[in-house]
């Protein structure tokens, strides 16, 4: 197969025919790679006849348009095209926008005959159709217009520097939950923190894990980021429900049940299912008969409003409890979503959609209630985290699969911390699909997870600019080109809308000029101060980190700074590879980075400190006197817990995603550490309560 030939058309798609390593060497990418990608594009490959047809098509197409695919403009600015000469044109608006908004613009404001060149009107933010007329020929131009920057929390709340906790909501134990942490845990601490003082509290992904999934355990590896995980839905706060007996009823029958749930150390995820959906199933059967017309109301304007991608979703959650919960092992009709086969499933699981689409409408209810108590008269509210992917099998890769690149996964190439690369098993996006949808899926996923968001981390926001793909039997990965700027002035489009802050998590190696492009576009940063070191491996202080981020010790990723301090993290690493003993040599180093911490302190009497205490109150002291934008503190670490929420690149070896709170929500007033904390970030000017 000739070479020249299979890069030119795999360049088409952004497939990139090399890289450079962790060590800095040249990887090429195999040809068996390259037409796996070109594959998951859409183009099946099976001879040199075929690369040779392919490319010629895509060349023939690129030659024969006058105009570009696709233009990104300023929302409110005028825009002067360098194209159009004789050209009749008329502008077809964003099919989302409001009423009020397409009033304002008038046929004669969006249609004209160019002289020279097309001058584009103002434009409201959103994507817009531009449709050319040139002796009889037609092209359709995609206008992606955007507010320059994303709203920054000065824009928000008017103050440019401000803390807030993150927890982790599952593990929140209390008195009433069921035994995983539900939104009204999260609802009562983020109106403590605010108390204290505090802008936001930051979680894990609260993205739908699959109702009936046995195994679904991390939130980074959910089924759909556009919907809610319904795990977390409190049972004794549904609002819009009479006072009936049979709901006192029924959480007393379940309550045996959530009290050993609660007692237990770890989260018994199955059990908490189990018990769980069927007392949800008990409560819609209560709804249909007991609800009044109102919540009713309030249920169909839902339904109403989400349209199409919820009844979507809902069907295939129907599915799932039919056929289970990856849809690769599903009867063909469905896996391939034959028209006549996905309407005779909708009149089949009818009732079953219902049910799914009441489980999201009470879920968005709670977590909005949550947000809104947690912004209370002056904060952020909650600062959620957008997963880098849904898992392969689930709901998004099939509800989105006109915009997904078949037969890949999401992952990472070899590095010194995975010398066999990373498979993530998550769906990857095709950038030619997602523009040829105009990128639906992905605004789709955004204004979801900005709905109740006053600060959104966008984890892994490298994937905006390059991902790494691996293609399924064995294939070496590579990577793929992302339209950057596409997808920042999509972030920016929704996090306008909503009125929502934006962090980009671009920890590793990061592409000279990315951070800076990424910040230009209004997202904030993100550093974890026990990676921020200098070249000759001393940490950096705060003052010396990026004003425009966010910043914390440690991250659900990371060893806690109690686990940093005794090396916890070393010692399960070489516990799971089998080790006698701890590695000492990592042990002390880590030490040495321990010591290098303590001098963060001016006070140099006090560098000998290595206590927990000490360290806590230097970082966080130096943290809070920053200038950077926002800190994060972790609970873990106030509570001064010592093993991590989640050990990379293990899954039954440590108990990820299992920890519990070391207290009750109630007990945490009476810790004077938060107070402490309080204190801390009051005297550095952070608190809301100055």
């Amino acid at each position: 197969m000739n070479q020249d030939k299979l890069n030119a058309l795999a360049g088409f798609f952004g497939i990139h025919t090399a890289y450079n390593d962790f060590d800095g060497n040249l990887v090429q990418t195999p040809v068996e790679t390259q037409l796996a990608f070109l594959k998951a594009n859409g183009l099946h490959l099976d001879s040199e006849a075929d690369v040779d047809e392919a490319l010629r098509d895509h060349v023939e197409a690129e030659k024969k348009r006058w105009f570009p695919r696709e233009l990104i403009t300023g929302t409110g600015f005028d825009y002067q095209c360098n194209f159009g000469l004789g050209a009749r044109w008329h502008i077809e608006l964003d099919e989302g926008l409001s009423s009020d908004v397409r009033s304002q613009y008038t046929s004669e404001i969006l249609s004209g005959i160019a002289d020279t060149h097309i001058s584009l009107p103002p434009l409201p933010s959103g994507i817009h159709e531009l449709v050319c007329e040139v002796g009889g020929r037609i092209e359709t131009v995609t206008i992606i217009t955007a507010p320059l920057r994303a709203p920054s929390i000065d824009d928000l709340i008017g103050r440019s520097r401000v803390w807030g906790i993150t927890a982790p909501l599952y593990g929140f134990r209390s008195s009433r939950n069921s035994g995983l942490g539900d939104f009204e845990d999260l609802a009562r601490f983020s109106e403590y923190v605010g108390q204290l003082g505090g802008a936001f509290v930051g979680i894990n992904p609260v993205h739908a894990l699959g109702f009936t999934d046995p195994y679904a355990i991390s939130p980074y590896s959910p089924t759909h980021r556009g919907f809610i995980n319904t795990q977390h839905i409190a049972l004794d706060q549904f609002s819009g429900m009479p006072d009936l007996p049979e709901i006192h009823a029924l959480l007393q029958a379940v309550e045996t049940q959530w009290t050993e749930l609660r007692a237990s150390e770890q989260i018994r995820y199955n059990d908490h299912r189990i018990c769980h959906n069927a007392a949800l199933r008990d409560l819609y059967s209560l709804f249909l008969t007991h609800a009044g017309s109102e919540s009713k109301g309030a249920l169909a304007a839902f339904r109403e409003s989400r349209g199409s991608y919820l009844e979507r979703f809902a069907l295939y959650e129907a599915i799932c409890d039919q056929y289970g919960t990856d849809w690769h092992q599903w009867p063909v009709s469905y896996r391939e979503r034959h028209e006549d086969a996905i309407k005779q499933a909708r009149e089949r699981f009818a009732a079953r959609i219902d049910f799914h689409i009441w489980l999201q409408w009470i879920a968005s209810v709670q977590l909005g209630d949550a947000q809104q108590r947690a912004r209370g008269d002056k904060g952020l509210g909650l600062y959620l985290d957008l997963a880098v992917g849904a898992r392969r099998g689930g709901g998004e890769s099939w509800c989105e699969h006109d915009s997904v690149a078949q037969g890949v996964s999401l992952g990472a190439p070899p590095d010194q911390l995975g010398p066999d690369g990373q498979n993530w098993g998550l769906v990857a996006y095709a950038p030619k699909k997602l523009a040829a949808n105009k990128y639906k899926s992905l605004r789709n996923i955004y204004r979801s997870a900005m709905a109740y968001a006053g600060v959104l981390r966008v984890d892994h926001v490298l994937g905006l600019n390059r991902s790494f793909w691996i293609p399924d039997g064995g294939v070496p990965g590579a990577y793929v080109s992302q339209p950057l700027d596409v997808f920042l002035a999509i972030l920016s489009i929704e996090a306008d809308a909503s009125q929502t802050a934006v962090i980009g998590e671009d920890l590793g190696l990061v592409p000279e000029g990315f951070r800076e492009s990424v910040q230009s576009h209004g997202v904030y940063g993100y550093s974890v101060l026990q990676y921020e070191k200098w070249p000759d491996g001393t940490f950096k202080h705060p003052n010396d980190l990026r004003e425009f981020s966010l910043a914390g010790f440690s991250t659900h990723d990371t060893p806690t700074l109690k686990g940093f301090i005794s090396g916890c993290d070393i010692k399960w690493r070489d516990r799971i590879r089998g080790l006698d003993a701890p590695s000492q040599s990592a042990l002390q180093y880590r030490q040495q980075e321990v010591a290098a911490l303590a001098t963060l302190d001016p006070d140099p009497s006090t560098h000998g400190d290595l206590s927990f205490d000490h360290l806590f109150t230097t970082t966080h002291s130096a943290l809070a006197s920053s200038p950077v934008a926002m800190i994060a503190v972790q609970l873990d670490d106030i509570l001064a817990q010592e093993e991590a929420q989640n050990l990379p690149g293990t899954i039954d070896q440590h108990p990820n995603w299992r920890r519990k709170c070391a207290l009750e929500l109630e007990e945490l007033p009476k810790d004077p550490a938060f107070d402490a904390v309080a204190t801390m970030m009051q005297e550095n000017g952070r608190s809301l309560n100055d």
